[in-house]
């Protein structure tokens, strides 16, 4: 079972100390910033299934940190904790891009409550909910299980790494699948490979499955956003 990655962005050692150990004892594997500016760090360096930020930290408040972590990733939900309760305070923290606000003292069993349903609703972004095992686009085949592919050139072999990339892909047809996404399905989360080592697996697709590698139609690179994958056998059949 997945062990999910939480980042706790709490100035107060009491609260973060409580936290941190009740969400432990759930199984989530959490990591502590003490700031704003630790916490966009960390989130440079690592991935997480979710990021609980308090507003008031120095140097870098909880909403400045937020828009901040917007700007590369819309996906990893953010909870904010806070004691500004009123009405005002909590839109301001959704219109920042939070996506639950709880103010203190809070009651942890609420607290655990609100982390579960938090990435439980994020978690099929972050994995496959389908189970794909072979498929078929243009005169191409691919076999998941068993990583036999036919291509442009004929049949040959993928590699782990080629299949998992290809399948994410391929389950998420027709939408850009983000750098970070690639990042947690196909590398996990100890490894980062750089955007040009994923431009050379899609290159490779190209080499393997487009008739015209200069102008691909099933895969695409989408510049500073990420990349997808077409099947135009609608299109070409119309």
């Amino acid at each position: 079972m997945k062990q999910y990655r939480i980042l706790l962005v709490e100035d107060e050692h009491d609260i973060a100390d409580l936290v941190k150990l009740n969400l432990e004892n759930e199984g989530y594997k959490v990591s502590h910033a003490r700031d704003g500016v630790e916490a966009l760090q960390r989130i440079k360096e690592e991935s997480f299934d979710l990021i609980i930020m308090d507003v008031m930290l120095p140097h870098v408040d909880g909403l400045t940190a937020t828009e901040n972590i917007r700007l590369n990733n819309a996906e990893v939900p953010i909870l904010f904790l806070s004691a500004r309760n009123t009405t005002q305070d909590r839109i301001a923290g959704l219109k920042k891009g939070g996506d639950d606000y709880l103010t203190k003292p809070f009651n942890l069993e609420e607290l655990l409550l609100r982390v579960q349903k938090l990435i439980g609703r994020a978690a099929p972004k972050n994995e496959n909910p389908f189970n794909l095992t072979e498929y078929k686009f243009g005169d191409n085949y691919v076999n998941f299980e068993s990583f036999e592919a036919k291509g442009t050139q004929g049949n040959f072999m993928l590699t782990k790494k080629e299949s998992m990339l290809l399948k994410l892909l391929i389950e998420n047809k027709g939408q850009v699948v983000s750098r970070e996404k690639i990042l947690q399905t196909v590398w996990g989360y100890n490894v980062y490979p750089s955007t040009r080592t994923i431009d050379n697996f899609i290159l490779a697709f190209r080499k393997y499955f487009e008739k015209d590698v200069k102008k691909p139609t099933f895969f695409q690179s989408m510049r500073g956003v990420g990349y997808k994958f077409n099947d135009v056998k609608s299109q070409s059949e119309g």
